[in-house]
């Protein structure tokens, strides 16, 4: 007997059927698993930090994206001006303020 007869006659008759329908289960499967642990975590952080930088208000210990520590000095739509030391001030986009740093958190 052939190799090839042999593999012919194991073949199923209706080639795809059961593994068709597994393989969608699987895909939304890993979709949904993939939206609970990676998709939603991080919109409700965003979400967060959008609210975080609403409520900005002078006097709020801040920190930067780039790790600039600061107090809040003045609020505008778009920026925000914070003391960093003396009499240094710095304005800085509101996105890149990420963190706030006042007594109360660090506890």
């Amino acid at each position: 007997m052939n190799m090839l007869t042999l593999l012919q006659a194991a073949a199923p008759a209706n080639p795809g059927q059961g593994s068709s329908w597994s393989m969608w289960v699987m895909l939304i499967l890993i979709f949904v698993v993939m939206y609970f642990f990676m998709i939603r975590p991080q919109r409700k952080q965003q979400k967060q930090l959008e609210e975080f930088r609403k409520a900005l208000q002078k006097g709020d210990k801040v920190v930067t994206v780039g790790g600039i520590f600061g107090v809040v000095e003045e609020i505008k739509e778009k920026s925000v001006l914070i003391k960093v030391d003396g009499d240094v001030k710095l304005r800085v986009d509101k996105n890149s303020i990420v963190k706030d740093f006042s007594e109360a958190q660090q506890q």
